[in-house]
């Protein structure tokens, strides 16, 4: 036996000796109800009780959370991760890597530019990998959890994570089917089966086939996906949950637009810089989840689950060169040097996790406890190639350049030149993590809440461009939280914690010496608002977050790395959602975020100076989303109509430089409406006053532009 299976079989021992209390199935996030509040037929969703953290109302919860549900996603209309995060203002997105994957900052910090960011499926890590954005199809909501969670979840990010509660079976016979066309010649269809199979099987079809143009020139995708699942009631106590993925999605690398000399719109926003010769790049997921919970009592419950997903990216793209000495836009301002590119990417990651809760009272002290294990494995395998323009100096020819010209592009001018091998290695990262909560309730008006866990970490890196070389580190963290909730009233909460987080680093320095983990310390403090049926909550938190050991140019050794930066983010947020009025909903989300470096360093990848004071990469100061929904009849119909309003402010477009993106605000309307029984039509404006607008960047020569405005058609029929 392994030492990690060794450690996982200790603790998973350890924690059969634990009470439990039943952390509800993820799916029941829209099922939690008080029907005696509810007019006939309408959920009110009083409380979150997801897997893996426990079952808290929003009231005992010493952090701030915000859960997207299926109401506000159908609202937007949201059909991929990037449209839903926007709804929160304490989300930015960052560089997607030629629109391949989801990139986001939580709070203003970021993970590893070189991998998407990182999400959880039903509490499984999930995100890492090369499966494309994440379309919506399959989810049922998205829940940002923000703050360190490395208490519960291990390494990640300090300013939050972001949870997707996947559709599952409800026992039940039901259906839906979408049919939707839209601007820039983009179809679209979804569907969403479920039935029985007898008092004990349910089963749940969803699948989704897109076909899209866009406002890019000569930029088209394909995508289409299908997630069956089947849930299995074995007895009354025990439930076992089985979920497939496969999403396959074949995607044009598109680094975007440039900035000529600093400035932006000099070319359109849908001229496209690469080759269309190149194709699409290949994306796929194959995934499987199982999860079996058992309750032993009305208090007392067990959930143990297991989550593997093989997922890959292959694919060439032409796209802009960044390095000065090479790129001859920035002397003429009009031609600019590319390079070619080949990704061969693969990924795999297991995780399984274990979780006993529990509740008890002595006297009038209410405690509960929360334990668990998890050990997971990600393999990340890498083959890149690349065909590099020589340095300016040596007078290179157009061709040798991959030029094109910006204002006058001819595509397919000059062969689409061999890429060369540049990178092959394959990194393997294996952690097996206990951690425990246990939180108690005293005088019906306080509650304080302790939390750690224990991460035993092995990363192996194998760079079989360099002869098989072999790096290798290990690391044991603990990671502490303590928090505390005041309730000053049954609708109001007052909270305030602290917590610890890491996250490993890939590669290594000059010497070969594997870095030290990325470390954060973050504190928060807030109030929350929730009204006795649910209908509306409310929170407004203050946070302060720094983080130590982020990757840095080596100033000793020109073109390594090493891990010594220091930056640190401060901010407000107000979030409020709920019915304001009969059938008017309405959600705001605003955030000031002020993220900043907090020590002079080089740039990793160019060796820029970033001065301490710097603003950290496509963090706005100031994020606002406003969106209302009213509800009504008009003859004897159901007619859902309304729209909403995202601002968003500056942002840094380039470390070590003064180049900022624009800020924006969009707008948007909607209308939807039942034509007869099950049938529903609905219209979508998007960007309602046709604004130019960049939604992220990675430097002057790669931004990504937002899209004009655009109409959606939509018609569905529900059984």
């Amino acid at each position: 036996m392994t030492r990690q299976r060794a450690l996982l079989a200790a603790s998973m021992s350890s924690i059969s000796l634990f009470a439990i209390s039943a952390p509800l199935a993820a799916e029941e996030i829209a099922e939690t109800a008080e029907a005696e509040t509810a007019p006939a037929g309408e959920i009110v969703i009083t409380g979150t009780r997801p897997a893996y953290r426990g079952a808290f109302e929003e009231l005992e919860i010493p952090q701030a959370e915000q859960v997207i549900g299926p109401q506000q996603l159908r609202d937007i209309n949201a059909l991929d991760l990037n449209s839903a995060l926007d709804l929160s203002a304490s989300v930015a997105r960052q560089n997607n890597f030629g629109g391949l994957w989801n990139a986001f900052a939580v709070r203003g910090f970021v993970g590893d530019e070189n991998l998407p960011s990182n999400y959880l499926v039903n509490g499984f890590n999930a995100g890492r990998g090369f499966a494309g954005p994440r379309d919506l199809s399959g989810i049922e909501a998205v829940e940002i959890l923000k703050g360190p969670r490395a208490a519960l979840f291990g390494r990640g990010e300090p300013g939050g994570t972001v949870n997707l509660v996947t559709k599952r079976p409800k026992f039940e016979s039901a259906g839906e089917v979408r049919l939707l066309a839209g601007s820039f010649d983009t179809w679209r269809a979804d569907a969403d089966v479920q039935t029985t199979l007898g008092d004990a099987i349910g089963v749940r079809f969803v699948g989704f086939y897109e076909d899209a143009g866009s406002f890019r020139d000569t930029v088209e995708s394909k995508r289409y996906g299908f997630m069956p699942s089947v849930a299995v009631k074995l007895g009354e106590a025990t439930r076992v949950v089985y979920e497939l993925e496969y999403a396959r999605q074949e995607i044009p690398f598109d680094r975007g637009v440039v900035a000529v000399n600093g400035e932006l719109g000099v070319i359109p926003r849908s001229r496209f810089l690469g080759e269309p010769g190149e194709g699409p790049n290949i994306a796929e997921v194959l995934g499987h989840q199982i999860e079996l919970q058992h309750d032993f009592s009305d208090s007392w419950s067990a959930l143990v689950g297991v989550n593997y997903r093989d997922t890959s990216l292959l694919g060439t793209s032409t796209e802009a060169e960044l390095t000065g000495s090479r790129q001859r836009l920035l002397r003429d301002g009009r031609t600019l040097t590319r390079q070619r590119r080949l990704r061969d990417y693969d990924a795999t990651y297991f995780v399984a996790r274990a979780e006993l809760a529990g509740n008890f009272t002595t006297g009038d002290v209410t405690h509960r406890v929360l334990i668990g294990a998890d050990t997971d494995r990600f393999e990340n395998d890498q083959v890149f190639l690349r065909a590099r323009a020589p340095s300016l100096a040596s007078n290179p020819t157009e061709q040798q350049l991959q030029a094109i010209d910006i204002f006058n592009p001819v595509y397919g001018r000059f062969p689409l030149p061999a890429p060369t091998p540049l990178t092959n290695r394959v990194e393997v990262q294996k952690a097996t993590g206990i951690y425990a909560q246990y939180q108690i309730s005293l005088a019906e008006t306080v509650e304080l809440r302790v939390g750690g866990r224990y991460d035993d970490y092995d990363q192996r890196l194998t760079d079989r461009a360099a002869a098989g070389r072999v790096t290798r580190t290990g690391e044991n963290r603990f990671s502490p939280q303590v928090g505390a909730v005041w309730h000053a009233t049954p609708e109001l909460s007052v909270y305030a914690t602290y917590g610890e987080n890491f996250r490993p680093l890939s590669g290594a320095d000059f010497a070969g010496n594997a870095f030290d983990p990325n470390q954060s310390e973050s504190i928060e403090g807030g109030i929350k608002f929730a009204t006795a049926n649910g209908r509306l909550t409310a929170t407004a938190s203050v946070f302060s977050i720094s983080q130590g050991n982020i990757l840095v140019g080596d100033p000793v050794n020109a073109g390594f790395t090493i891990a010594g930066g220091e930056a640190r983010s401060r901010g407000f947020e107000f979030d409020l959602q709920g019915e304001i009025a009969d059938g008017l909903d309405l959600w705001v989300s605003y955030a000031y975020v002020d993220a900043e470096n907090r020590d002079n360093v080089a740039d990793p990848d160019f060796g820029k100076l970033i001065r301490a004071g710097d603003r950290l990469l496509n963090i706005p100061e100031h994020t606002l989303n406003v969106q209302l929904a009213y509800a009504t009849k008009i003859a004897d119909r159901d007619v859902r109509l309304g729209g909403g309003v995202l601002h968003v402010g500056e942002r840094l477009g380039e470390v070590g430089t003064t180049f900022e993106l624009p800020d924006y605000t969009l707008a948007r309307l909607f209308a939807e409406t039942e034509v007869t029984e099950g049938v529903r039509l609905r219209l979508d404006i998007d960007n309602l006053f046709d604004t130019t607008w960049y939604s992220n960047s990675f430097s002057q020569l790669w931004i990504q532009p937002g899209t004009p405005r655009n109409l959606r058609v939509t018609g569905s029929f529900a059984f």
